[in-house]
């Protein structure tokens, strides 16, 4: 290990990565936010995707400080690429980024970019950035590379380490970058041919699911307007060998529930019109609204008056067993409900109250102190509550 490395960003990716290669060697983690810096310093992951224990045991320097990026000559790029509320790719984060390494960039370092992006944004927007804030050149005093993230947060099975780490860059820089990641990464490495193969990869990867679970949600509207069980029909259908088994639900997050989009922008930017992944983002967007319409319905029918109830929320993370509330569409739902006049009431297993009223500005209610509903919807299944049952209704 010749290279000192600097992993940028320590969110639900970043950490992961900054884990793998701070177990056997000393790093840099650098991030802008204050708290996740000091929160694991003192040896805590309020995400809650790397324990106490495996904390302790890292080599890593936590800071705000970027010009500890100067001592380190391989940076890892994993800060968040969310949208604007047009549905809009929000490049922010990634450029800020780009002019911080920039001018903090020493002669023969390599770059290597993980954040989700359309295909053609490293090498149309980042290098200019890099270039632009260091005065050197790409390809010449410095190199970049993309190596798409994979990481899927809560799932304990396919960490890191066990996802295969597809790589591309300049041929200067390429065999370092797939040995780098080859030392950590057990499961091996891919050569993607160019960065824009790489780039487009991971970006249809959650485009893909998106579209299946779009076709759930849609079928799921259907059978409930033909009062047939959505379940029974997915299980019955499940019978056969090649049936894919996906499940009606929000879509949110900080990958499946956006990077459509940035897929949809780069094509309508080349002048096509993207018809089916739209419809498809259509869909799961609107769900939300179609589920808080849904608990409408069956309040009138029960005679509860409407204005002044009071709804349990149940979970507001984006989904089950994770701590990520980025991009949630629980959101959705209470705001549908707020316009009926309904008093809501929101609790969460694991949300990290503080990032969520940061977020969305609502107030985590413990399990405990809330008071009786009208009406209570299991937004997010978190093992806590399925282990409850219908027990856990009786203190909601």
């Amino acid at each position: 290990m010749d290279r000192k490395i600097a992993v940028v960003g320590l969110g639900y990716v970043g950490l992961q990565v900054a884990v793998a290669f701070g177990k056997n060697n000393p790093i840099v983690g650098f991030d802008i936010n204050e708290r996740r810096i000091e929160t694991l310093k003192q040896g805590f992951d309020y995400t809650y995707e790397v324990s106490e224990a495996e904390l302790r045991l890292l080599q890593i320097d936590y800071t705000t400080n970027p010009c500890k990026l100067k001592d380190c000559n391989f940076i890892i790029v994993t800060v968040p690429t969310p949208i604007h509320d047009n549905k809009q790719p929000n490049l922010i984060p990634l450029i800020q980024a780009s002019q911080v390494i920039g001018e903090h960039l020493c002669p023969g370092t390599i770059v290597v970019y993980e954040s989700t992006v359309f295909p053609g944004t490293t090498e149309e927007v980042c290098i200019p950035v890099l270039e632009q804030f260091s005065g050197m050149r790409n390809g010449v005093d410095f190199y970049v590379g993309y190596s798409p993230e994979r990481i899927n947060p809560g799932d304990r099975e396919h960490r890191f380490n066990k996802i295969r780490k597809v790589v591309s860059g300049p041929v200067e820089a390429l065999e370092t970058i797939a040995t780098l990641y080859e030392s950590v990464v057990e499961a091996g490495v891919h050569y993607a041919p160019s960065i824009k193969v790489a780039e487009a990869a991971k970006v249809i990867e959650n485009t893909q699911r998106d579209l299946n679970i779009a076709l759930m949600n849609e079928l799921a509207i259907i059978f409930d307007k033909l009062d047939i069980d959505t379940a029974e029909v997915l299980e019955a259908a499940g019978t056969k060998w090649n049936f894919q088994r996906f499940q009606p639900g929000l879509v949110g997050g900080h990958c499946i529930g956006v990077d459509p989009y940035y897929l949809t922008y780069k094509a309508e930017s080349i002048g096509y019109q993207p018809q089916v992944i739209l419809a498809g983002r259509r869909i799961n967007d609107t769900m939300g609204s179609y589920i808080a319409s849904s608990v409408i319905k069956q309040m009138i029918l029960r005679n509860i008056p409407i204005k002044d109830s009071v709804v349990t929320i149940l979970g507001v993370t984006f989904k089950e067993n994770v701590a990520d509330i980025r991009n949630s569409k629980v959101i959705d739902i209470i705001s549908e409900l707020k316009q009926y006049g309904i008093r809501i009431q929101v609790s969460d297993a694991i949300a990290d109250p503080v990032s969520v009223y940061h977020e969305y500005g609502i107030d985590l209610i413990d399990e405990k102190e809330l008071i009786p509903a009208d009406a209570v919807i299991l937004c997010v299944p978190h093992g806590t509550y399925c282990d409850k049952g219908w027990g856990l209704m009786g203190s909601s």
